[in-house]
């Protein structure tokens, strides 16, 4: 299916176009009080800690809770984790900080940096993810993806999956529902972009949704794009050649 005449292409950042697990497994391997531990170990530590960051999203969000700095969710997902799995006694408070700190450093996925290049020249490119800005500023500086503006949930004062972020970031666009795409690697996102009548798009991770139905989503979304390079795929569909 393809989706005609976008004026805005709207991206959540993290996990959709920089791949956090290299970097929380390596700072996870190279913690003192951790590098006894066996590398798929440290693997399934760093996916248990993506999922309980989003669990703790949903959580807040339908408990009516508000924005929340993402550096106080990463830490109090971690903390919750290392005491599960026995470790919360051995791990200091150094540690837990550096670890913390070391999601705001990531490399993107391959095929983003061009795909956002090629992108731009035609659209506006455009971030809307929960975090705060200065995360934001960090992942962009840390990965090199060249974006035009970037829409934090601390600067906006929503969270996604409120339809109201959404809402928000086409007001200050000054666009309307239908002329701008969601693109994200989380079927969540995209259900709630829908939801205010924005096209969406989904870009297959293996290190995203991992409790989603794959069919499922593919049958809500405009376009879902895996394989080799589904943001290079993007660029194709929306910039030809």
């Amino acid at each position: 299916m393809t989706i005609p005449g976008p004026k805005a292409l709207i991206f959540d950042l993290m996990g959709t176009c920089t791949n956090w697990h290299p970097t929380i497994q390596t700072a996870l391997s190279t913690s003192p009080s951790l590098t006894h531990l066996p590398t798929e170990t440290l693997a399934q530590l760093a996916s248990s800690w993506r999922t309980g960051f989003f669990n703790e999203i949903h959580r807040r969000f339908h408990a009516g809770l508000g924005t929340e700095s993402i550096d106080v969710t990463h830490r109090r997902v971690l903390d919750s984790l290392l005491d599960e799995v026995g470790f919360g006694a051995g791990v200091k408070e150094e540690e837990r900080e550096r670890l913390v700190s070391a999601w705001h450093f990531q490399g993107a996925w391959d095929d983003t940096i061009e795909a956002i290049t090629r992108l731009k020249e035609r659209f506006m490119v455009i971030v809307l993810a929960n975090g705060t800005t200065r995360l934001q500023l960090d992942l962009i500086q840390s990965s090199g993806i060249p974006f035009h503006a970037l829409f934090s949930s601390q600067l906006l004062g929503l969270t996604k999956p409120d339809p109201a972020i959404y809402r928000k970031a086409l007001e200050l666009l000054q666009v309307e529902p239908d002329e701008a795409v969601m693109v994200a690697a989380h079927a969540y996102d995209l259900r709630a972009a829908k939801g205010v009548g924005m096209r969406t798009v989904y870009i297959y991770r293996d290190t995203e949704d991992l409790d989603e139905d794959m069919g499922v989503v593919r049958r809500e979304v405009d376009v879902f794009l895996d394989g080799e390079g589904p943001l290079g795929q993007l660029a194709e569909l929306f910039c030809g050649e």
